[in-house]
């Protein structure tokens, strides 16, 4: 893969970054250079050695990125957010630089963390936000849901696809389309919880953290279980693993769901907002493409037509 200016133009904060003496990272594989994890439009990130740096979105905001690496940096957050190394670099694309944490290894699908992630965003959402450097932003998951639906229509997807995809959309209330405010209480939420969030820190047999606080803030904390209810009410994700799951976040506690019963209720709306985000991601990323949906990406989009059929107090039920 040949690396983006953006990409290379990391290289030298990572080494930085590598070479600085912190208690975070003892620099001992320093010798083995830079390696490309991530290279997209949105941003890339570079490891070199025990340091990660990463470049955020042109249009990030200088002041919430800075709040959100201060509370990753807090030491209510120690244990659940992998801190950072450094404050952000101001540049026309800000960089921050991390701790390098082993991933969940996507050959193993048995092994991955699901209780583990529970617990984390249990303990995340039970941090008081009056507590923490502030003003802290919102939570930035329905903007992300918001710009995947702009992102379809810019890609010129199918209409006939696209549309049980706009009509789920449409169902949804304005504050899952990042219209107005959400309502009730706000927690301290990562916003984007997936998988791919969560490392070993020290590599490669530490404990899980979380990492990538692009979306950190306040919100409504039953959206980090969003996806993974998405998942299983789509079939993509087994229902023991989903018990599981959410055994877990209630056994630690975490607010987003009563400690029993049914918890539908109020994992509706967002798991919702979350099916038409993915869906419409990939409709835009197929179009984009000129390829075939795969099986998971027509689950979802599957998931919306049934959404978009069904009257709102039946889309409650995943297994409808």
């Amino acid at each position: 893969m040949t690396a983006s200016a953006d990409a290379r133009a990391l290289y030298a904060a990572a080494e930085a970054a590598a070479h600085r003496p912190t208690p975070h990272v003892p620099c001992h594989a320093c010798a083995n250079g830079a390696t490309i994890l991530a290279d997209r439009p949105d941003g890339a990130v570079v490891r070199h050695g025990d340091a990660v740096a990463k470049s955020h979105a042109p249009d990030t905001d200088p002041g919430a990125l800075d709040t959100r690496v201060a509370v990753a940096a807090h030491l209510l957050l120690a244990g659940i957010l992998l801190p950072p190394l450094a404050p952000p670099v101001p540049a026309a694309r800000p960089v921050t630089t991390w701790p390098y944490g082993a991933p969940v290894d996507p050959a193993d699908p048995e092994a991955a963390p699901w209780e583990e992630a529970a617990a984390l965003l249990a303990r995340l959402h039970a941090v008081d936000p009056a507590a923490l450097p502030g003003p802290l932003p919102p939570m930035r998951g329905p903007a992300k849901a918001a710009r995947a639906l702009a992102r379809m229509a810019a890609a010129g997807a199918d209409l006939s696809a696209a549309e049980p995809v706009l009509r789920a959309w449409r169902a949804l209330p304005a504050w899952a389309r990042d219209e107005v405010r959400a309502p009730g209480p706000s927690y301290l939420c990562h916003g984007d919880l997936h998988l791919g969030q969560l490392v070993r820190h020290p590599a490669p047999t530490g404990p899980w953290q979380l990492i990538d606080i692009d979306d950190l803030g306040l919100g409504d904390p039953a959206w980090d279980l969003a996806r993974p209810a998405a998942w299983y009410a789509a079939g993509l994700l087994p229902p023991d693993t989903w018990t599981r799951f959410l055994d877990a976040y209630r056994a630690a506690g975490g607010p987003a769901v009563p400690p029993d019963g049914d918890p539908w209720p109020l994992l509706d709306v967002p798991a919702r907002a979350l099916t038409v985000q993915t869906a419409a991601l990939a409709l835009a990323k197929s179009t984009a493409e000129r390829r075939e949906l795969d099986e998971a990406e027509r689950a979802m989009l599957a998931s919306c037509v049934r959404i978009a059929a069904l009257p709102p107090e039946l889309a409650r039920d995943p297994s409808s």
